[in-house]
């Protein structure tokens, strides 16, 4: 059975066919890196780390590209023109590139925590001005962008009328129709630059108070947030690539626009599949700061958040995230954590037994029904990925295998009842999807995560002691973690090195 995914700019299940085979091109939009990293950010980037690693696993030579917003996050909806990572700058009293540093880190910081493969290619905003503005110059000589005070705007109406016709009509991916849009649209601020409300921004005009900028043609600016996307994809991936992945919250404006622009360009659709996950819900709401219920990562880690009654460890997210289908809705409470933390023990601790067992008494295999329910278990595993990656019926099917490991580990079934080509099976496949592709580590892997957790935590609080003149607090961290064995040593670039 070949891999089928789910496009939605076709809005239909389709086998995936690369390009150019074994080699795949995938782009996924990244953090915008304004802030620290909350459970929102967590199930895309959990998602397509699975969907990577399971490409890898298909035997395909996989080019990940992920950017990092770190331009400011130009919003088309709402609030024209704010530039998060300067305002947030601003409120910290830091240099805009040390404030994006600082949560660039946290966010790797998380990633590595969740047991994340790094990216091929992490590409920054700010390191590809120039080939943001080489690629709207190219738009405005086509006459699909304007100059307007300073500023350029993609210019959507005309962009519809050329391009519906060759059946790719702005809307496409989203599905909706231009007009109902121009209804919707809400008055911003420099409205009255554009020709149509609907179109977006390629460049904006610094105003005096706006820390990042760059020289371009039109002046003094910085670019929009859908530019950046299509200049690095573009880029590093070619005029079209195999895969673009995103939250659904991403499908417009982003990548409606992303395709606009690229179209233009390029002459042809960026990406053949794009895929986009689900959000995540709490407690039956969206996340948002409107709630007051978004819960960064490190309040997850920590459990310091009034919705956790604990501390949970990032393998438990992980794999509370895979239980469900990617394109499903996904709704976090604590009972729901409490609930994959304790199904993830069940299912860690009878993995580690049965891959650390030895099995020399497996030879003939005594009970044919049970291997054979084994076997068929086991080979639903790729039926299940390959049908646009249910990790959630994986797991279910692994969940029937662990009662049989455990009734193996308490004598209730003899070893024997195996047989040997049972065990190699099982033992391969086992290792291959729970490790392998999902990402799930081994009880001691989780508490060795947790330790350095901790550590990070405290050097943290060491660092911000530091940084107030509270050197009484500061040597204590470092004292008593002397008298437990662990040596903490400051570097001459500023971070802390520990050894145990």
């Amino acid at each position: 059975m070949a891999l089928k995914v789910y496009n939605s700019l076709t809005r239909k299940k389709e086998v995936f066919e690369p390009i150019n085979t074994p080699y795949v091109g995938m782009y996924v939009c990244g953090p915008t890196v304004s802030g620290e990293s909350h459970l929102g950010h967590a199930r895309p980037f959990i998602t397509f780390d699975v969907v990577y690693r399971y490409l890898m696993h298909l035997g395909y030579k996989v080019r990940y590209v992920r950017n990092i917003t770190d331009a400011g996050h130009f919003e088309e909806e709402g609030r024209e023109a704010e530039d998060k990572i300067t305002k947030k700058a601003i409120l910290e009293k830091l240099e805009p590139m040390e404030l994006v540093q600082k949560y660039t880190n946290l966010f790797h910081w998380g990633m590595t925590q969740f047991n994340n493969l790094p990216p091929s290619i992490e590409p920054t905003a700010t390191g590809h001005i120039v080939e943001q503005i080489e690629m709207i110059k190219n738009i405005i000589k086509d006459g699909y962008a304007y100059e307007a005070n300073g500023s350029v705007y993609f210019d959507v109406e005309k962009y519809n009328t050329d391009f519906s016709v060759k059946g790719q009509p702005y809307g496409i991916l989203s599905g909706r129709i231009l007009d109902d849009q121009l209804d919707t649209t809400r008055e911003l601020d420099n409205q009255d630059e554009k020709r149509n409300k609907s179109d977006f921004a390629l460049w904006k005009k610094a105003p005096p108070e706006h820390i990042m900028r760059w020289q371009s043609p039109w002046g003094e600016g910085f670019p929009g947030w859908h530019i950046e996307c299509s200049a690095m994809a573009t880029k590093y991936l070619g005029e079209e690539f195999d895969i673009h992945g995103g939250g659904m919250d991403l499908q417009f404006p982003h990548h409606e626009c992303e395709i606009a622009q690229s179209t233009v360009c390029n002459h042809k659709l960026p990406a053949r599949y794009w895929l986009h996950n689900n959000m995540i819900t709490i407690n039956g709401k969206k996340m948002g700061k409107s709630y007051g219920n978004v819960i960064k990562l490190s309040e997850l880690f920590s459990g310091n958040h009034p919705m956790l009654t604990q501390a949970y460890a990032p393998s438990t997210i992980r794999f509370f995230i895979l239980q469900s289908q990617y394109r499903s809705t996904l709704d976090f409470s604590n009972d729901a954590l409490q609930g994959s933390e304790k199904a993830l023990r069940r299912l860690m601790e009878a993995y580690d037994w049965f891959m650390q067992e030895d099995f020399v008494e497996a030879i003939v295999g005594t009970d044919t029904t049970l291997n054979e329910k084994l076997t068929k278990l086991v080979n639903e595993f790729t039926e299940f990925m390959n049908d646009d990656l249910n990790t959630a019926k994986v797991i279910a099917n692994i969940f029937e295998i662990v009662p049989i490991i455990n009734a193996i580990k308490d004598k209730h079934i003899a070893k024997h009842a195996l047989s040997a080509a049972t065990v190699s099976l099982l033992k391969e496949q086992l290792k291959a999807f729970i490790t392998d592709i999902f990402g799930l580590v081994t009880t001691k892997t989780a508490d060795n995560n947790k330790l350095e957790g901790v550590l990070q935590l405290l050097i943290n609080i060491r660092k911000e002691a530091k940084q107030r003149k509270d050197f009484v607090t500061s040597d204590k961290i470092r004292n008593e973690l002397a008298a437990l064995g662990v040596q903490l040593k400051d570097e001459k670039d500023g971070g802390v090195s520990y050894t145990i």
